[in-house]
Order: structure tokens, then sequence, then C-alpha cells
């Protein structure tokens, strides 16, 4: 019922031999080992994951998600972590044991840029705090399974225009424009969302013999590999909107 949620990956890909669909929740271990067994049952290993599930900071704090750090609850945090961190970690240590048994994988986990707080105006507590905790597990996880052969790294999308962001883009202009009325209004540049796509395939073809430990934007990856800069990725009415 939101913007960009026009599309049902499940039907998408309903009949697809090649392709095994689940639902289930990161938060709860029960729903992580059936989704496994099922894995390989269908498949009998895994040789690449990607840590995409995740609260966005709008899921919290709908529609805008821009909200001071004191008026935050702990129980938002939780929530947060308990999916974008805790989820990751349930995923990692379920889908890494064939990876560890065949001493070859790729485990890629999904970033946001300034996770380091380089940008604080956007008032992301508790998500980009997350995304913190879930850059240093990147790197952490990346030496400690250097020596079993698999890959860890982090892929920073750029902005996504993803579900519900057209509403969030149109609160969000709004408390700029009260925060700081004299500055000049500004349009958003969001991307597609398969721009990730090249980039999360080069990484799932890696292993600790190639690019492990790294954090990748995608938007910059796919420039430097010839494939266009962020306009060629990005949502057309946005493009249409700076012109």
């Amino acid at each position: 019922g939101v913007s960009s949620d026009e599309i049902d990956f499940r039907d998408e890909l309903a009949g697809n031999p090649n392709a095994l669909v689940e639902v289930m929740d990161v938060t709860i271990d029960s729903h992580v080992k059936r989704v496994f067994e099922s894995t390989m049952r269908a498949f009998g290993t895994v040789d690449a994951v990607v840590n995409n599930a995740g609260l966005r900071q709008r899921d919290l704090y709908p529609p805008h998600g821009s909200v001071t750090l004191l008026d935050t609850e702990v129980g938002d945090w939780q929530r947060m972590f308990d999916t974008q961190v805790f989820g990751v970690v349930r995923v990692i240590k379920a889908f890494s044991a064939p990876m560890l048994a065949n001493r070859r994988g790729s485990i890629i986990n999904i970033g946001s840029s300034a996770w380091a707080g380089q940008n604080p105006d956007t008032r992301e507590m508790p998500y980009k705090s997350a995304k913190g905790a879930v850059g240093t597990l990147t790197f952490y996880l990346a030496h400690e399974l250097r020596p079993q052969n698999v890959a860890v790294n982090l892929l920073l999308p750029g902005h996504t225009r993803s579900t519900g962001s057209d509403e969030q883009e149109r609160e969000r202009a709004e408390i700029r424009s009260k925060l700081r009325p004299d500055a000049p209004p500004s349009s958003p540049l969001r991307m597609r969302p398969e721009h990730v796509v090249p980039l999360a395939l080069f990484l799932a073809d890696q292993d600790a013999s190639g690019v492990t430990g790294q954090e990748l934007s995608a938007v910059r990856w796919n420039e430097a590999q010839g494939l266009g800069a962020a306009e060629a990725w990005a949502y057309p009415p946005d493009v249409a909107a700076r012109s």
C-alpha cells in the first residue's frame, strides 16, 4: 500500500526450478534453521549469502524515520539490533557451515553509507548504530574466516528507492525546510534497487584469496567498472526533477 511496493518477489520466481522461495523472520532461531534445512535439501550446499534483511528507520518511526537520539526508546534499539545485527549473526552462523566444510564461500553484508556518523543531520539512530555494528562485525569476521577461505565483505548501496521511500522523502523535505528555512530546496537522487546487482554478483564469486574484508560502494564500483555513474542507475523521476 506504499510506494515502490508493486512487485511481488515470490510471484516473480514462482515455478523457477533454480530458485527456492521461503519466508522467515531472522529474529527467530527456528525460522533460520528451517530455511537453512530447506536450502540444503534443495541445493545441497551454500556458496554465498547476502544479508539484506533488516528494519529501516522509517519502519520504527513512519513515515520519515527522522528522530533525535534522546527521543528514541531503548525498545526501539532492541528491535532494530535484533533484526539488523543479531539477525545477521543468526544467518551467518547457520548458512556458513557448508562454506567452512567446503573451504570456500562468500558472505555479503549490506551496510549503509555514513554508518560511522559522518552525516548526523539525517537523525537515524538507532538504524545507523546497527549498521555500524554490522560494519565492524564484517571486518572482524573476514579476519576470522580467512584461514577457511571464506570472504566477508560490506556492500554499501546508494540512496535507494525502496518501499515507502516516496513518503519518506516528502516528509524529510518538510523537516529540512523547517530546520533550515534559508537553505535552497534539494531533490533526492535515489538509485533503482538493481544498481547493487553487479557488485553483489562480483562479491558472491569471491573467496578469501580474492576480495575480502572490504567496504565497497555499489555506486562507485559501477562507475569504476564502466557500468555507468549514479545517473545511469537513478530513479528516472529523481533525475528529471534535478534537470
